[in-house]
């Protein structure tokens, strides 16, 4: 089962990447062989010669390469329990010792291609395997840093797209105007805009309960729905869906205010939002469709902000693993969320000195 890891702990760079992230383990194959060009470039006499270079480097890259990721991988869970120095130590040693027992176990293979002192070209394998180790964890350590304050941005952003001052004036005066007639009901709104607010302008986690997250949304139509009456209608489609699931925060609900303002809310007869969610192996489908007006009725194209910010976020926390897809017909607007089925938050470390 894939676990993200949450990127906002990372704010401090003081954890080791995910090794069980399909991203990550793509990035470690790209670079690690494009050092392995390098490396073969550096050390040919000629182009003739770089064939071979690179033939020697990768037979034995390649077995050195593919175990390291398997048995990191494997001890995933142990290495995000140690603090960060430990865990660059104990990734850096197991590297070297797996490529100096590669080397000697299956050493016949490289003979041919190395020169004549058998310690020598082992003492060097190693040493450029520590290298490259370093330089991949320098990598990700940077890489981390830079998606800590795209983040950062990203919550800054969606604050800005989520509090719409005539969300928040439309709201009040519809509450006032039944606050007379309709105590009871004027109450529940208040107390499900102070859970909307509440939300937006928290510190929370980068990932939240599924539930939590349908439930804010369900609060969310329910002040809109108070203002439109029966002009908006939700068909909540929901199949077997796991109570252990996490998903980013405030995903669905800005997708249903989209959907509200450039959809519902411009058509003269409303209409219905479909919100659709399932789990597909080990992936959370999310899908939101919403009719809306013909582009030849003038529809409303909306700033995107909303739905950019949601793709940045998705980007940031799941790398390739998170797919993201817009579809716009002649009177429909649907947008297709694939994110990993993430059911536990890394745990927090703290900060190396």
């Amino acid at each position: 089962m894939n676990k993200a890891r949450s990127i906002k702990q990372n704010d401090a760079s003081d954890a080791l990447p995910n090794f069980r992230s399909v991203g990550i383990t793509l990035r470690i194959l790209l670079i690690s062989n494009g050092m392995a060009l390098l490396l073969a470039l550096s050390q040919a006499n000629g182009w003739a010669d770089v064939p071979q270079r690179m033939m020697q480097i990768v037979m034995l890259l390649t077995p050195i390469l593919l175990t390291a990721l398997l048995l990191l991988w494997a001890s995933q869970p142990w290495l995000d329990r140690l603090e960060y120095r430990r865990g660059i130590l104990v990734v850096t040693l197991s590297v070297a010792l797996l490529t100096y027992a590669i080397f000697y176990l299956v050493g016949q293979l490289y003979r041919p291609l190395v020169g004549d002192d058998t310690n020598f070209e082992a003492a060097r394998y190693v040493i450029l395997s520590i290298t490259v180790s370093g330089i991949l964890l320098m990598y990700f350590r940077l890489r981390t840093l830079a998606l800590s304050h795209g983040l950062h941005d990203a919550r800054l952003q969606v604050l800005r797209a989520r509090i719409r001052p005539h969300f928040l004036f439309n709201t009040i005066n519809a509450v006032l105007g039944i606050v007379r007639t309709q105590p009871r009901q004027a109450e529940t709104a208040l107390e499900d805009m102070a859970d909307l607010f509440r939300m937006a302008m928290s510190d929370a986690r980068d990932l939240v309960p599924l539930q939590k997250e349908i439930q804010l949304s369900k609060q969310y139509i329910a002040l809109e729905h108070m203002r439109m009456g029966e002009r908006l209608q939700v068909d909540w489609q929901f199949q077997d869906l796991p109570e252990d699931a996490l998903i980013p925060q405030l995903l669905l609900q800005p997708l249903l205010e989209n959907a509200v303002y450039h959809g519902i809310e411009p058509l003269p007869k409303g209409g219905c939002i479909k919100v659709a969610i399932r789990l597909n192996g080990e992936e959370l489908l999310l899908q939101v469709e919403n009719p809306c007006l013909s582009r030849s009725e003038g529809r409303h194209r909306g700033n995107k902000v909303a739905l950019s910010n949601i793709r940045e976020r998705l980007d940031l926390l799941f790398d390739v693993e998170a797919r993201y897809q817009v579809e716009g017909g002649e009177d429909f607007y649907r947008v297709e969320i694939a994110l990993p089925y993430v059911t536990e938050r890394p745990k927090l470390k703290e900060r190396s000195l």
